[in-house]
C-alpha cells in the first residue's frame, strides 16, 4: 500500500462529491479483492481517479507520462499510478502489471489504450486480453459516464451527473496455446462489449451494434 493512498483517495472523493452528483451503480458486483483486472472506458483525465474512489481496494494502473509533472499527476502517483509513454507498454510495464496481479492485487486498464476524444468507445487493443491470458485473472468491467461534463457544468454553476457502473466479473476463455494477435483483438473486443452493455447508447461508439469489430483503424491519439 502506498503511504498516501487513502489520503489521496479521500481528497479525490471530496472533489467528486462536491463538484458533481457522484453515483456508484452495481457495487454488489464488486468482488472481495484480487487478483483482478479492472477494465474501464477512458473518456477524460478525471475518469480513472473517479473509478479509484469507487473501489474498496487499491487499484494500480498506468497513466500517460504527460501528467507526471502536473497537479493531477501528484495524486495519480499517490494512488498507485505508473507513468509510461502512450503506446509503449513494454516488457517492464507488463512485468509490473503481472506483479500486481500475482500478489493478489487489482490492476486497472483501459482496453482502448488511449483517451477517446469523442467520449465514445474506440477499438480495443490486445493488451487487456494478453494480460488476462498471462495472469489468469478475472476481469471486472467498470463503465464511467459524465466526468467529461464536470468542468463545463461548474462554469455554469451546475454539477454534472457522474456515474460509475460496475458490471459482473468474468473470465476470458482459457487457451492452450500462445494467442495470435488476431485472437487477442477478438478477446479484447469481448471485453469492450461487456463495457458497452453498461453504457448508455451515446457512449458505445464502435461497439454500438453489439458485435465484434471486423475491421480496425488506429485509435486517434488524445
Amino acid at each position: 500500500m502506498r503511504p498516501f493512498y487513502w489520503l489521496a483517495r479521500g481528497l479525490l472523493g471530496v472533489f467528486y462529491r462536491v463538484c458533481s452528483h457522484y453515483e456508484i451503480v452495481g457495487s454488489d458486483n464488486l468482488p472481495p479483492g484480487g487478483p483482478l483486472i479492472l477494465a474501464m472506458n477512458h473518456i477524460h483525465m478525471l475518469d480513472a481517479p473517479a473509478v479509484m474512489v469507487a473501489m474498496p481496494w487499491q487499484v494500480s494502473l498506468f497513466a500517460a507520462r504527460k501528467w507526471a509533472g502536473r497537479p493531477l499527476g501528484v495524486l495519480l502517483r499517490a494512488v498507485g499510478a505508473w507513468f509510461i509513454n502512450r503506446g509503449e507498454v513494454d516488457r517492464r510495464a507488463l512485468r509490473m502489471a503481472l506483479g500486481v496481479l500475482r500478489r493478489g492485487g487489482v490492476f486497472g486498464i483501459a482496453p482502448e489504450g488511449t483517451r477517446s476524444p469523442t467520449h465514445q468507445l474506440q477499438a480495443a487493443r490486445g493488451g487487456v486480453a494478453y494480460l488476462a491470458y498471462l495472469s489468469g485473472a478475472p476481469i471486472l468491467p467498470v463503465a464511467v459516464t459524465g466526468v467529461e461534463q464536470i468542468f463545463p457544468s461548474l462554469l455554469h454553476l451546475r454539477r454534472a451527473r457522474v456515474r460509475i457502473i460496475v458490471g459482473r466479473p468474468f473470465k476470458l476463455p482459457a487457451l492452450d496455446h500462445k494467442p495470435r494477435s488476431e485472437e487477442l483483438l477478438e478477446l479484447a473486443d469481448s471485453v469492450m462489449l461487456r463495457l458497452a452493455e453498461l453504457l448508455p447508447p451515446e457512449y458505445r461508439g464502435v461497439y454500438a451494434k453489439g458485435t465484434r469489430l471486423l475491421e480496425r483503424t488506429p485509435a486517434p491519439q488524445g
